[in-house]
């Protein structure tokens, strides 16, 4: 995933971490579908399947806040970025949850999304003194 962005934004560990996220999340979310895409005996959907969608589309909102925030030169409107990056990383955080409770093969590797989300709140935590 490419933005057009300023440099220096590649090298903030910050944003890395983010991009990493968005990697996992898009490899977990693939493997996890093919378990759940499958209907259920009585003819209805596995709802756990939503929480796939979900995962991608925090993960992928994590980056452009971050920028957004970096760029943003009223501390209000900055820190109203930074509130919606908590909110996303704690959405994410509690849909990692929801789907390793899912019938699928692929929740074993959630707990790895769930350890890189943790990186990415420490890493959070130290870029946040900077600005």
């Amino acid at each position: 995933m490419s933005y057009n962005l300023p440099s220096h934004f590649s090298y903030l560990p910050v944003y890395q971490k983010a991009m990493d996220i968005i990697v996992l999340s898009r490899s977990i979310s693939t493997y996890l579908i093919q378990d759940l895409s499958y209907l259920n005996a009585d003819g209805s959907e596995n709802n756990s399947i939503y929480f796939t969608g979900d995962i991608i589309q925090q993960s992928t909102c994590l980056a452009p806040q971050i920028i957004n925030a970096e760029q943003e030169p009223c501390s209000d409107k900055k820190n109203k970025h930074l509130e919606r990056l908590d909110r996303l990383t704690t959405k994410l955080y509690s849909n990692c949850r929801r789907l390793e409770k899912s019938n699928s093969n692929g929740r074993d590797y959630l707990p790895i999304l769930r350890g890189e989300l943790k990186k990415f709140r420490k890493l959070k935590h130290h870029w946040m003194m900077t600005l």
